[in-house]
């Protein structure tokens, strides 16, 4: 593993998936994924948004899309890597510093979001996994994240 403080392991109800943290684009978002994935704030939180060809959401944690947690929302990181596929991304409303919680997996070529949006990861490992996701918006029967941890953390 190259980095395991920057690779968080993300177990779905659907199979394990590894994402590397890109801190070089995006420290303070990086910072919070980490953050609240040691505080087991993933943990059960359903993939709420799924929308085939386009992006997986999660990290709404009444999995309605409109929750975060109780931290305050991120000062906006945006950054030149492509939004495309297998690139984690933070979701945000319309205001640019709103980013908190949820965040988007690329599941194809979406480069109508670059520069708008933070790319702060990759998958590296299981974005067949992340394809088997209950699609829907939000899905009738949603896949969750069962948990998401740091490498580092063992």
């Amino acid at each position: 593993m190259a980095d395991a403080e920057n690779t968080i392991l993300m177990e779905t109800s659907k199979g394990s998936v590894k994402i590397e943290l890109r801190p070089d684009l995006a420290p303070g978002h990086c910072d919070r994924i980490r953050e609240l994935a040691r505080e087991g704030f993933y943990d059960g939180i359903i993939f709420h948004r799924v929308i085939d060809g386009f992006m997986a959401q999660v990290g709404c944690p009444n999995g309605t899309g409109m929750g975060g947690s109780d931290k305050p929302n991120l000062q906006a990181e945006f950054n030149a890597e492509p939004h495309v596929r297998g690139i984690c991304s933070m979701a945000r409303t319309n205001q640019p510093h709103s980013a908190n919680s949820q965040f988007f997996i690329c599941f194809d070529d979406a480069r109508f979001l670059d520069n708008q949006y933070t790319v702060w990861g990759q998958v590296t490992e299981g974005m067949d996994v992340i394809d088997q996701l209950a699609k829907g918006e939000p899905p009738r029967e949603p896949d969750s994240i069962v948990s998401m941890k740091v490498a580092a953390d063992g």
